[in-house]
């Protein structure tokens, strides 16, 4: 059985009812995910991530997939949202790709196939005898378990929700590649490409039967999101310069 971590995490192994999990506190970011650019979106979280960050579509294999994401930073393993006590600004909206650590839902390959289900699993070094006990002795779930329990399959529905509208998308050949160009005050001007964004003349030109459809299925709305939230790169760009004021040089 072959089991692949999702993105950022490590190893990680099938959840059972025996697990003692240590539990992160609320906020703090985890090793393993401190140094992403970026984080997979869910359908639910268009709304209150719009406010904060921008939501861009990547495709790791030339356009025939396409994933939501939040972008974090401008520069590679640049998280422009950790603060200094590796825990998340809380003057922000906070993924639940984060919230969620340390549990994930992954599909399993058997004999090189992959499984339609999605199982639990948790990552390897969280499982500790000095963690939490998830369940109680008759095998039901305890407070603890439950709330992240709840947040994990939410999260999964949703992004297979969000995976269903990039298809949708890509389908209607309204996504289009951009680059993000941005010059500093001071230090070297950046650039990030690879990004995808929908494009409005494009999605306009859309039948209005399609621009219906799209409406109602929940999707109208999320690309009037992510195209509001493109401006949020002014605000990383401000980030990036306030952090850079402070950091010492090298």
């Amino acid at each position: 059985m072959d089991i692949r971590p999702p993105y950022g995490y490590q190893e990680i192994v099938p959840l059972t009812k025996a697990h003692r999990v240590v539990l992160p506190r609320t906020r703090w970011v985890p090793a393993e995910l401190r140094n992403l650019t970026a984080m997979p979106l869910s359908f639910a979280e268009f709304a209150p991530a719009c406010r904060d960050y921008p939501i861009a579509f990547v495709s790791s294999d030339g356009g025939k997939n396409y994933v939501a994401m939040t972008v974090l930073g401008l520069q590679t393993q640049q998280n422009l949202f950790l603060l200094k006590d590796d825990t998340w600004d809380a003057a922000v909206y906070v993924p639940a790709y984060v919230r969620r650590y340390p549990f994930c839902m992954t599909r399993v390959a058997v004999d090189g196939k992959e499984q339609p289900e999605r199982i639990a699993c948790v990552e390897k070094r969280a499982v500790n005898d000095k963690g939490e006990a998830l369940y109680d002795e008759k095998g039901e779930p305890l407070p603890a378990w439950e709330a992240r329990r709840k947040l994990l399959f939410e999260f999964e529905t949703d992004l297979v929700r969000t995976e269903e509208m990039s298809r949708r998308l890509a389908g209607l050949g309204v996504l289009e590649e951009f680059t993000m160009q941005a010059v500093p005050n001071q230090g070297q001007p950046l650039a990030m490409t690879g990004l995808y964004r929908v494009s409005e003349a494009k999605l306009h030109d859309l039948p209005a039967a399609t621009l219906k459809e799209l409406a109602q299925a929940g999707i109208l709305a999320r690309v009037y999101a992510h195209l509001m939230s493109l401006a949020n790169f002014g605000r990383l760009l401000e980030r990036h310069a306030a952090r850079a004021k402070v950091e010492p040089k090298t």
